[in-house]
């Protein structure tokens, strides 16, 4: 086939990047691989010079620098952004210059390497995001990106080649894109390519050949890219309108602070989109949440930013039981689907099942997806350790030494008047379960339990003043502190539970005092105010809101906690740019 026949028409290519009809932005293309090397910023390269000679306003943002001079050679002819220089711990950098790129405001835009991340400094964290503000201000970008930095597929990518990238793109950045253009290239070809040193030089390529280079991953990360590419056809710009087939699914995947809990989620989005169904992602907040290390904190709200990424709609339920919460809210939203990581069985007389059982019970219509992890019964214990390490509180344990003191004086005057032992008993379980109710944490009341034991073993057993002299009393010492244990674990337990329900209606009244305000709120500004005041109320943190003004600049309005709050001088410092001050009038009731 000679040249002229595999050029596009100049005119449609024309209409095509000036997007005059289409929605408002600009269009993103992504040049799509499966490995570094099989051509795709060659193919951007030789995109762009086809638009160029059709007429289009074409300049290279930012193209990585290659060592491969036939990829180099292709920038000859095109108009070339200069970069911006950034110096992070005495290096300098050079980066994309956005600022550069809206000032210049192509019509078309190639920048290279979606997924990188930016230096330390830059107005954006990554480059994705740089791209997504071109589009907002109407220039179409031109990009590359391979199969691994995708979010849902690291997992499966890492599984494969046994690396797991570290620069990830959110899915619907890739599914955004008007045109996905994949550049493929047989995995033997890529191969002798990389053996020239056409891709790597010198150790690198060696390196590259003994580890992420071999046949078999190559192939298997082909396979995925060009599935990946037709399930991002149901969701491209260019199908919009256009009814898609719907099979009904529903998946569910519940949200926690466990390592493997990202495997899950990105495992659920996988099967979310196969299935063209919806994704929910589920919270269950327990009595124990309050009681979380910030590390497991940090990983939930990583986990609850991963799933919105991957298209999940965010849900919470408030219980001790996760599973009554889950079935009781599949229930209610259809669920067809619940996918959950794989969790090490119970044991005990109070919770003899796991998870898994304890759904099949509930829910038997569901269908349970068990996701493996190897590190996960690791980090489980890991994170029972952690939270089973309480703080030491010197006023709880004079609590405890105080009540087991008046159990003692009063099982004293319970023998001085003749009473049977039993009394005695009675009374210090009574001082057991009044520990668990005085006291926060389970350590104290376990304690407590034990002190008894030894306690009434030592003053009011025959002879007094040692310690299991008399073995008929050993049954007598175990019930005792079996019946004592179960108190007081019943006892914290409940206390949880009033907590959690306390907190929940809190959370119920200001929502609904929120709705009842923003009804009778008129204005945006007055309903920005009031949404913030009631954010404050619900979260005891100060905000920044940020609004988008005429021009296009986000204008951030600082809302604390308090008028007496003393966060204006750091909010200046973050902020460089001029705020706004907040209202008296917004603390008014």
């Amino acid at each position: 086939m000679k040249e002229e026949d595999r050029r596009p028409d100049s005119e449609q290519l024309l209409r095509s990047i000036q997007n005059a009809d289409g929605p408002p932005g600009g269009r993103l293309k992504i040049f799509f691989g499966y490995a570094a090397g099989v051509g795709k910023t060659y193919a951007m390269l030789e995109a762009a010079h086809r638009a160029k000679e059709a007429g289009v306003d074409v300049v290279a943002g930012y193209i990585e620098p290659h060592t491969r001079p036939e990829t180099m050679a292709l920038l000859e002819g095109l108009e070339v952004l200069p970069t911006k220089t950034v110096t992070y711990k005495g290096i300098s950098l050079k980066e994309f210059d956005l600022d550069g790129a809206l000032a210049r405001h192509p019509q078309l835009l190639l920048v290279d390497e979606l997924a990188h991340t930016n230096a330390a400094g830059s107005r954006h964290t990554k480059r994705y995001q740089d791209i997504q503000e071109l589009l907002r201000a109407g220039i179409n970008v031109y990009t590359t990106v391979n199969v691994q930095h995708l979010e849902s597929l690291n997992d499966v990518v890492a599984s494969i080649t046994g690396i797991s990238v570290s620069e990830r793109v959110p899915d619907n950045v890739f599914d955004s894109a008007y045109q996905v253009e994949v550049v493929d290239l047989e995995p033997a070809d890529l191969l002798e390519r990389l053996r020239e040193g056409k891709i790597y030089r010198g150790p690198q390529a060696a390196q590259a050949l003994d580890h992420f280079f071999s046949l078999k991953n190559l192939a298997s990360l082909r396979e995925i890219a060009l599935r990946r590419t037709a399930d991002q056809l149901e969701s491209s710009p260019r199908f919009q309108g256009e009814v898609k087939p719907k099979a009904g699914e529903h998946i569910l995947i519940c949200l926690s602070g466990a390592p493997s809990n990202a495997k899950v989620i990105r495992t659920a989005a996988r099967m979310a989109k196969a299935f063209h169904g919806a994704f929910t992602a589920l919270f269950v907040e327990t009595s124990d949440f309050a009681s979380q290390s910030e590390q497991d904190r940090k990983r939930l709200r990583d986990h609850v930013h991963l799933a919105e990424e991957l298209g999940a709609r965010i849900a919470t339920a408030y219980g001790d039981d996760p599973a009554v919460q889950i079935a009781e809210y599949a229930r209610i939203s259809g669920i067809s689907k619940v996918v959950l990581g794989r969790s090490p069985r119970k044991r005990g007389f109070t919770s003899p099942k796991n998870l898994v059982d304890r759904l099949n019970e509930l829910a038997p219509d569901l269908d349970l997806y068990i996701i493996p992890d190897q590190t996960a019964r690791q980090s489980k214990r890991l994170r029972r350790l952690r939270q089973s390490q309480e703080k030491f509180s010197p006023k709880d344990l004079a609590k405890m030494l105080g009540i087991l003191l008046l159990c003692t004086l009063g099982g004293a005057l319970f023998s001085h008047w003749g009473f049977a032992n039993s009394n005695v008993i009675m009374l210090y379980i009574l001082g057991v379960l009044g520990i668990a109710m005085v006291t926060t944490g389970r350590s104290y009341s376990v304690a407590a339990s034990v002190l008894s034991v030894l306690i009434f073993n030592f003053f009011f057993t025959h002879p007094y003043f040692t310690f299991m002299s008399d073995p008929s009393y050993i049954a007598t010492f175990g019930v005792m502190f079996v019946v004592a244990f179960l108190g007081s674990s019943l006892t914290t337990r409940m206390k949880r539970q009033a907590r959690l329900n306390a907190e929940k209606a809190y959370r119920t009244a200001i929502l609904l005092e929120t709705s009842q305000k923003l009804q009778k709120a008129e204005g945006s500004q007055a309903i920005l105010a009031l949404t913030a005041h009631q954010l404050n109320k619900l979260l005891d943190r100060d905000l920044v809101i940020y609004q988008r003004e005429e021009n296009g600049e986000l204008s951030p309005t600082l809302f604390p906690v308090s008028p007496e709050t003393n966060c204006q001088g750091l909010f200046n410092q973050i902020h460089k740019k001029s705020t706004k001050k907040v209202p008296e009038a917004l603390y008014g009731s």
